[in-house]
Parts: structure tokens; sequence; C-alpha cells
């Protein structure tokens, strides 16, 4: 791995663990195991290594979820892939915590990553959900953008209450909570 990948690979860990203002270049470089000179010959400063380690955080997000996303089955298989994929729920999701720290959301340059794979997901999400009304499979009532919002809202509220409680439990209550609305109409009998 080159000297500017370690220096993105450690800032992504450490903004994850400790946020913005508690990444310090001198944390970044102990971390990485590079000296103050290969972080300044590679990036400008703290904001260009850390847009630089949000830009692939956001990326390596929209391709795990991709995947689930784009696989084969039903809509709501492939939204129950989503909310049920293995995924470190007490560490939290690394773009949603981006979004909680003050430095990050003051910054336009650093906070269009975070909010473009926001958008993206909820995009995404609200395009599966109109396959499934397209298919029958849904509620006609429901309206895929709102539908994609509470997914987005579900997973990021769901780590929040896991991380609180210190247990899986409440992202597992919540996303089976959602599947179960979801859940496709069956004819009465």
């Amino acid at each position: 791995m080159s000297t500017s990948d370690r220096l993105v690979e450690a800032t992504r860990e450490l903004l994850w663990e400790r946020g913005y203002v508690g990444t310090s270049p001198k944390a970044i470089q102990q971390h990485a195991g590079a000296g103050q000179g290969s972080m300044y010959h590679h990036f400008t400063g703290k904001p260009d290594l850390a847009l630089a380690a949000i830009r692939r955080t956001a990326e390596e997000l929209r391709g795990t979820a991709g995947r689930v996303l784009d696989a084969p089955g039903s809509a709501y298989e492939r939204i129950s892939g989503y909310l049920l994929r293995e995924r470190d729920v007490l560490r939290g999701c690394p773009v949603g915590r981006l979004t909680m720290d003050p430095e990050v959301i003051a910054s336009d340059d650093l906070r269009a990553p975070v909010d473009e794979t926001i958008a993206w997901l909820r995009d995404r999400l609200a395009a599966i959900v109109q396959e499934g009304l397209e298919g029958g499979e849904f509620d006609p009532s429901l309206v895929p953008e709102d539908v994609a919002a509470s997914i987005v809202a579900t997973v990021q509220g769901g780590y929040v209450l896991a991380r609180a409680s210190g247990s899986t439990d409440a992202f597992d209550a919540a996303a089976r909570g959602l599947l179960a609305l979801l859940a496709p109409r069956t004819a009465p009998a």
C-alpha cells in the first residue's frame, strides 16, 4: 500500500473513531506510519486529507450498498437484504457518523460527499420501491421517496439506539419492524 493510501486509510479510521477535531495530523501520521513530510507531500493539509478519506468512505459505502441493492430478487428481498446485511452495528455507520461531526457539516467541501452518498442511497431505494409498486408487490399508497427516507432513517436511528444501549437488539428490532410494515400484501382468504 502506498504512503498516500496509508494516510487516507488512517484518516478514515480516525475520523470514524474520533471525529474531525479528534483526528490530529500527528495521530494520522502515527497511525499510517508516515512522516510529516510524506503527509504534506501528498496532501495540502488535514482538510485535503480528510476530504480524500471521506470520499473513499463514501465510495465504499455506495459499493457495499449497491451490491446488495442490485442483487437479484424482488424489491422486498433487496430492501430486506440491505436492512439485514452484515454490518458492525455497534460501531455505527462511517458516513452517518460524519453527519454528527460539526466540523464536517460546517465545511461545504467535507459535507458534499456525505450528502451525495445519502442522496444516492435514498434515490436508489426509492427506485427499488417504485419497482415494487409497479410489480404490485407493495401497497399502492406508498410514496417511494418517503419509504426510502424511512429506510435510511431506520438504519441510521438503529445505529444510534444500538450504540446507546451497547446491544444490536435495537437495530435488529427496527429493521424487523420496518420489514413487517413493508411486507408484500397477500390476498385475503
